[in-house]
């Protein structure tokens, strides 16, 4: 792809991580509102688009020479306002802390200045066989920047 035809990760504001997306009719339920499971799509592609822009992509985890992977073992949602159909959103992200395997982040989806709904995070890192580990120094490197005790 080049140019204009490559797909956007979004962009930094700070330590925060936005990603626009866009509410299509397959997003949507009978009453024309998003689908609450949807959320969970959204929060997915922004946690993984900052990730990008961090230097850090899902493939290279995989194909590296200690291979690693992420599991969300815990997220909490607060949904507070429904999205409609064609209504521009934004996905906001800020990984705030490692521990251990953990890594934790705090999402919201806003429309302007609504926020539609709010999530927790917890992501562990893995080997490929399932078992935690904690994250490879080149990852922490790279994520360690945009932390809350960094920033």
């Amino acid at each position: 792809m080049t140019g204009t035809d490559a797909p956007t990760a979004g962009r930094f504001e700070g330590r925060e991580h936005r990603l626009p997306v866009r509410v299509y009719y397959e997003d949507t339920d009978f009453t024309g509102l998003v689908y609450h499971a949807n959320y969970v799509r959204y929060f997915e592609r922004g946690r993984s688009d900052c990730l990008r822009l961090m230097g850090i992509g899902h493939a290279e985890l995989l194909d590296g020479d200690q291979p690693t992977a992420f599991v969300v073992t815990k997220m909490e949602l607060a949904f507070l306002k429904p999205a409609r159909i064609d209504d521009a959103l934004v996905v906001r992200t800020r990984y705030e802390s490692v521990k251990g395997p953990r890594l934790m982040i705090s999402q919201a989806i806003t429309r302007g200045d609504e926020v539609l709904c709010r999530a927790e995070v917890e992501v562990v890192c893995i080997h490929m066989d399932g078992r935690p580990r904690r994250p490879t120094k080149a990852l922490v490197a790279k994520v360690g920047p945009w932390l809350a005790q960094a920033g």
